[in-house]
């Protein structure tokens, strides 16, 4: 079985999706919409893609896919993923799933009443050295799970000159925002590791909405959140605390450390070791690494490589007729979209939410 893909979006699916999909030999990339045509050219005629579009709809009505790959803005998530539904093909969206719980949930309820397979863009999942962290701690290898804390700074906000003007992440009306960009994976991380979170408590700001415009220097406003931070309490009593932002002037990158009744688990990404102690003993390191990082045409980076297995399991599946063995399916999209909505409202109203 050939599988034939469309894509909607031509800047992340370019550096990620479509690498990933030429590394698998039945896939037929077909076409790409992107509201700017020159792009969606560009990554046509770098992927050998035969049909391009700047209206993703007129897309989804001329041609019949399998799979739909979806890399846009979040507002557009919830119609591109129940028109692509509906027309027949299984679907990919990019995190964070939608703008709210309730779009999250119709396009759950829809993907399992039309029973498509569903895949949130949740890479990290795929990513040998976090499922290793997954794996030791359901073995029990640091007992029992008491706190995680995870900790992540960058200056990708703290330039005023560092985005166009009106950049949509940089807009809450389009579902930017450091929330959605980092904090899905994160609350998906530990929905992955740890399990359900049952309360959260936390902030979400924007520190740096005075900004420029990196060409013309013109002055405009950002809306959406540039730093969050949260404390949450998993249903299994692990208590986790995490902190994100990306309006400093100079990063520190992203650490997770996890500390359970027996031992530690350590992750920084700024050399993916992964370091692992038992009680009275020294950190050893665990770390794996992904042999899909040689494949050609990969670009570098976690995000890009893990992105292959994540394509690899889902044509598998959609080839075999098979549910998923592995990845965050909408179901748990929608989990991370009832954690974000409830941060939000915890940080609107100043307490504790419990899910």
């Amino acid at each position: 079985m050939t599988i034939q893909v469309g894509t909607i979006g031509a800047s992340f699916a370019r550096a990620a999706y479509l690498p990933a999909l030429r590394a698998i030999d039945d896939v037929e990339l077909v076409a790409i919409a992107s509201a700017r045509l020159p792009s969606a050219q560009a990554a046509a005629d770098a992927f050998g893609i035969p049909h391009v579009y700047d209206d993703w709809e007129r897309m989804l009505g001329e041609q019949e896919f399998d799979l739909v790959c979806i890399a846009t803005p979040t507002v557009l998530h919830a119609p591109m993923t129940l028109t692509a539904l509906k027309a027949g093909a299984q679907v990919l969206c990019e995190k964070p799933m939608a703008m709210n719980q309730a779009e999250s949930a119709e396009m759950l309820e829809t993907a399992e009443a039309l029973n498509k397979l569903h895949i949130i863009g949740h890479e990290l999942r795929f990513n040998p050295n976090r499922r290793k962290i997954k794996a030791l701690i359901e073995e029990g290898y640091i007992g029992a799970v008491r706190h995680a804390n995870i900790y992540g700074v960058s200056a990708m906000w703290g330039d005023p000159a560092s985005r166009p003007m009106g950049d949509w992440w940089s807009r809450a009306d389009m579902g930017g925002g450091r929330l959605g960009a980092s904090g899905s994976h994160l609350i998906d991380l530990l929905r992955f590791w740890l399990g359900d979170i049952g309360a959260i408590s936390g902030q979400v700001a924007t520190l740096a909405p005075d900004r420029l415009d990196k060409e013309s220097g013109a002055a405009w406003r950002a809306t959406a959140d540039d730093q969050f931070s949260f404390t949450a309490e998993t249903r299994g009593g692990a208590l986790c605390s995490v902190f994100a932002s990306g309006a400093a002037r100079h990063g520190s990158g992203n650490q997770a450390q996890i500390f359970g009744s027996e031992g530690t688990i350590l992750l920084a990404d700024a050399d993916e070791k992964l370091l692992v102690a038992r009680a009275g003993e020294d950190f050893i390191d665990m770390s794996e690494s992904d042999p899909n990082a040689d494949l050609p045409g990969i670009g570098a980076g976690i995000w890009n490589v893990s992105f292959v297995a994540l394509m690899q399991e889902l044509t598998a599946a959609i080839r075999e007729g098979r549910p998923l063995a592995w990845g965050a399916t909408f179901a748990d999209g929608h989990q991370c979209q009832i954690v974000m909505d409830a941060l939000r409202q915890s940080s609107r109203e100043r307490r504790w939410i419990t899910l």
